[in-house]
């Protein structure tokens, strides 16, 4: 039996010694034995909540963890955190609420986990923000992690076809334009969503799973599996055996994360036409480990990977699809064999990438993944933009797009409200350039994603034949000419405040381009006129955000990061 010497660890400081005796204390009235309280403590800490189908099995499957910890000689010490759900926050004033979410749960663990000394943490997590930002939580305390992905959604059906909760939204596009009755669509949102899970498609949830095993963070084959399987317990089981490992071996997350793996993460998102919101978490999630990667880093590992996992938005399946071909590790091997990753990267298991690969055969008479001799498509899913518009870049996904590039007019909005009113409406034409703004980390305040505006559009058979740009974001299950990201933001004089209706705008995904048909004079005529817009949030949390807030391009975060660390809590 391993025996562990606290001596070192962070809780020696509320259980070992005379000192400790008022904290002990505390233990006893739960319940605790003596031996329990001289073991590590492990926090296990979940997004388990009533607000969403993407979190309601995680309190099932934290007990699992538990089990795992406490057989391995480890004392778990079970929490919650919070969750914004952004299928419910989508499309009204409550999505200003679902990036700002990210840092208050990276936030609410770190302090958690200081204020009760933990000595590991397993981390469960089901909706979009709730990955990077426990993922980010393990980075920042740098105290030996494990990460468990909730699991997908099961796929609905209607008239014999898979949907999503993406046909959802573009059914209220197809029935504003008279395609279909009243009727019909409550029929599609009475099945699009039948299990627990997190939304089944490649849109941000899945793209930051799939993320979470390349990086290093999650067991091998730990995320695809949906959330409804009891046999996800079995991987909840694992990871409280695994934290107990790393314990062991001062294996930490920071020695896990690092600049190779987070290659690894944003390759992974490229084969797999993943979610743009990865360009914001990837370089947020570097942060905490004190590593410079922007959205220009994302960018050009997305231009120089291949296109290969047919999966929704973009393809035809979904994560149960995947799931029935291997997982993830099929995805990561495919991308071995073509000599893609970094195959010597340590991940939670002890082992290295190209390690915990080594049994993984790439299987053959499927559809849900191509070799990366015969992709997709050449290029990523998902490419980066930079020009006058956006000097400090931009992004789009392609994944499933045919055309490339797009010039017109700018048709400018300053709010989401106002563009999804023309939309309803259709109060624009083809072949314009919709431009959302005052969106971004601090005018929005942040950083709304913009799905209810772009189903609306594609649910009117506009998708392919207008684009539109936003200092805002864009769901995982968004699709079109849609670029988010915009860079600098309308609310701190960034470009894309100073368009007018009107303006000719020219996209090239193919070559990266944004710009906008205006002299660098006239730019600075504009600039001399314009002024700070104030936004309507001016107390509370989402008031604080905008303050601390920091551009996109560095994955708007709050805090200096590990650059600046003096003391790091792990060493406490």
């Amino acid at each position: 039996m391993k025996k562990y010497d606290k001596s070192k660890l962070p809780s020696r400081h509320t259980s070992i010694g005379p000192s400790s005796a008022p904290h002990r204390s505390y233990y006893y009235a739960m319940g605790m034995t003596t031996e329990e309280i001289n073991q590590p403590f492990v926090g296990v800490v979940s997004t388990w909540n009533e607000s969403a189908p993407c979190n309601i099995t995680l309190r099932r499957q934290a007990q699992a963890v538990k089990k795992g910890v406490s057989e391995s000689q480890g004392t778990p010490r079970e929490f919650t955190t919070i969750t914004v759900t952004d299928g419910i926050a989508m499309g009204h004033q409550g999505m200003k609420a679902s990036l700002a979410s990210r840092e208050t749960i990276a936030d609410s663990i770190e302090l958690s986990v200081r204020g009760h000394s933990y000595d590991g943490l397993v981390g469960l997590a089901g909706c979009d923000k709730a990955l990077p930002g426990v993922m980010m939580a393990m980075l920042r305390l740098n105290i030996p992690s494990v990460f468990i992905y909730g699991g997908s959604i099961l796929p609905g059906v209607h008239k014999g076809k898979n949907i999503t909760v993406q046909d959802v939204f573009e059914a209220v596009g197809n029935f504003s334009g008279g395609v279909i009755n009243k009727d019909e669509l409550e029929e599609i949102e009475k099945v699009a969503c039948p299990s627990s899970g997190s939304c089944g498609g490649q849109f941000t949830a899945n793209t930051m799973a799939c993320v979470s095993e390349a990086i290093g963070l999650a067991i091998p084959n730990s995320t695809m599996a949906p959330a409804p399987y009891e046999s996800r317990d079995e991987y909840g089981y694992e990871a409280g055996k695994t934290v107990m490992n790393l314990l062991a071996n001062d294996i930490r997350p920071r020695d896990i994360v690092t600049r190779e793996s987070l290659e690894n993460a944003a390759m992974v998102v490229a084969a797999s036409g993943g979610s743009t919101n990865a360009a914001l978490h990837l370089p947020a999630m570097a942060h905490e480990a004190g590593i410079k990667f922007d959205l220009f880093d994302v960018a050009d590992i997305f231009k120089s990977t291949p296109y290969i996992a047919d999966l929704k938005p973009g393809g035809n399946y979904v994560a149960k699809d995947l799931y029935e071909v291997g997982g993830v590790p099929v995805l990561l091997k495919a991308l071995l064999d073509g000599g893609y990753l970094n195959p010597n990267c340590m991940t939670v298991t002890g082992k290295t990438l190209k390690e915990n690969l080594s049994n993984i055969n790439f299987p053959k008479n499927q559809n849900v993944i191509k070799p990366t001799d015969s992709p997709i498509t050449s290029t990523g899913g998902v490419v980066g933009l930079r020009g006058n518009l956006a000097p400090e870049g931009a992004i789009v996904k392609v994944a499933g797009m045919e055309k490339l590039t797009h010039e017109g007019p700018a048709r400018v909005f300053n709010n989401e409200e106002e563009a999804y009113k023309a939309v309803e409406n259709k109060d624009y034409k083809e072949g314009d350039v919709l431009v959302i703004r005052y969106e971004g980390p601090k005018g929005g305040p942040g950083m709304r994603e913009m799905l209810a505006t772009t189903s609306a559009i594609y649910g009117q058979g506009m998708g392919d034949k207008v684009a539109l740009i936003t200092d805002g974001r864009f769901s995982g299950a968004t699709r079109g000419f849609c670029i988010g990201h915009v860079g600098p933001e309308a609310a701190v004089g960034g470009p894309i405040a100073l368009i007018k209706d009107g303006d000719f705008i020219y996209i090239d995904a193919n070559k990266g381009i944004l710009e906008v048909k205006i002299t660098e004079e006239e730019f600075k005529k504009r600039k001399q006129k314009w002024a700070p817009k104030k936004n309507l949030y001016q107390s509370g949390d989402l008031w604080k955000y905008s303050q601390l807030v920091g551009p996109a391009i560095n994955g708007a975060v709050t805090h200096p990061g590990a650059e600046k660390e003096e003391f790091c809590y792990a060493d406490i």
